[in-house]
């Protein structure tokens, strides 16, 4: 799958867009990044009222063996609401494992070449 197959088809919680950034930083470039892509890419950050909350704690919770983060959790959860079960990551491990509501994987992206 390519970005033209992919733009227009992302959506984000702040919980990964602070992660990105720190990651981003740590990487000695600019935290503004990942902000400045959500931006060009007019892709939307969805806020978690306090039910998911709940939920992502949850989940944390059941995971904290991998451990799960809350920004995993956090998009988990978005994905239970919004009946999604793709998802664009470099924790291959930990949403390899993940299940939507209990009991579907998730179809990773970019997929594994082998």
């Amino acid at each position: 799958m390519h970005w033209r197959e992919l733009a227009g088809r992302f959506i984000t919680t702040e919980a990964v867009l602070t992660e990105a950034s720190h990651v981003v930083a740590r990487g000695g470039h600019s935290a503004t990044l990942p902000h400045e892509l959500i931006l060009a890419g007019a892709i939307p950050v969805v806020p978690l009222p306090d039910a998911a909350r709940k939920r992502a704690i949850a989940l944390m919770r059941r995971y904290a063996d991998l451990p799960m983060d809350y920004a995993d959790a956090s998009l988990i959860v978005v994905a239970e609401a919004l009946v999604l079960d793709q998802v664009f990551t470099t924790d291959r491990r930990g949403f390899a494992t993940y299940r939507i509501g209990g009991r579907r994987s998730f179809v990773l992206i970019p997929p594994v070449v082998g």
